[in-house]
């Protein structure tokens, strides 16, 4: 399962003041005097330095990967769906959470993707790799769990289970887990990759549960977990999912140091100087930073 995970951006900010140039615009007046965007400006650097950085590169990247790679609205709606789905009915708290909208959001998964793009433009994979990767892979599963604190507890939850109970309900009781307590227990739609994300004993009980088969508790370090399968997709047969396999495998060959040198040759490409003296650092990397050491 995905993990959507935001920084705080200013880019709408920066975006806002990139055309400012001279003594800038005045944004604010009052009878104290005005506020013009570049001093605003100045101020957001003095606060929110490493940010700032931060919401440069987002901005840059933008412009350098869009020259060279298309993120179609068909692959942005997707991945919108994607998100959503898996982030239900938390969508709109997490939002919130980064003070974004909609478009906001879509922006991020814009970046995302063609980020996405560049560093699986350099990945090479065979036939016969992407076979093994098929015969292995796991279809979708929507999935449902009840954590509760020591062994006792787990079996009376899973005799008023056995005795008819309401899954979602005892959820909703009894579940530990703040983050799917509320909604019934459910912990969305997880996917192959999804699976792995979980402890290893939560792992193993989903690659023994049939569709609407609850699992004896299973114990990890987070307490007793009473898992529950409510829904699997269709696995096609391997002429319809090659694609979706290739592209899959590709990614799981990408880790964030390969993407990080990736978009440091993309910009180095690009010829990317920062002329704002505070701003300096935002694409220095590795081997630059020990070169100046060196010095």
């Amino acid at each position: 399962m995905k993990k959507w995970a935001l920084p705080l951006s200013l880019a709408a900010g920066v975006l806002a003041l990139s055309g400012c140039n001279g003594d800038g615009n005045v944004i604010a007046t009052s009878k104290a005097g005005d506020v013009t965007d570049m001093e605003l400006y100045a101020e957001m650097k003095e606060k929110f330095g490493p940010q700032m950085e931060q919401a440069l590169q987002e901005l840059m990247q933008k412009k350098v990967l869009s020259e060279k790679y298309e993120v179609t609205d068909k692959e942005l709606e997707k991945e919108m769906k994607t998100a959503k789905e898996q982030l239900g009915d938390q969508y709109e708290m997490f939002l919130a959470q980064y003070s974004l909208d909609e478009d906001g959001f879509k922006e991020f998964l814009k970046l995302e993707l063609l980020r996405e793009k560049a560093a699986l433009a350099d990945v090479k994979i065979t036939d016969d790799e992407v076979k093994k990767y098929y015969d292995t892979w796991q279809p979708e599963i929507n999935v449902s769990h009840i954590l509760v604190e020591d062994e006792a507890k787990a079996k009376e939850v899973q005799q008023k289970l056995a005795d008819g109970g309401d899954f979602a309900k005892l959820a909703k009781e009894y579940s530990t887990d703040p983050g799917s307590a509320e909604n019934g227990g459910s912990l969305g739609w997880i996917d192959n990759a999804g699976r792995a994300q979980f402890v290893p004993e939560f792992t193993k009980a989903l690659g023994t549960l049939k569709v609407n088969e609850v699992s004896k508790p299973v114990k990890s370090d987070y307490g007793y977990h009473i898992i529950k399968i409510t829904e699997q997709k269709e696995k096609g047969s391997f002429k319809d999912m090659k694609d979706q396999m290739t592209n899959e495998l590709k990614k799981s060959k990408i880790d964030s140091d390969t993407l990080q040198t990736k978009l440091d040759k993309e910009m180095k490409a690009a010829d990317v100087k920062v002329t704002d003296e505070d701003l300096k650092g935002a694409f220095e990397t590795e081997d630059d930073a020990k070169s100046k050491e060196a010095k």
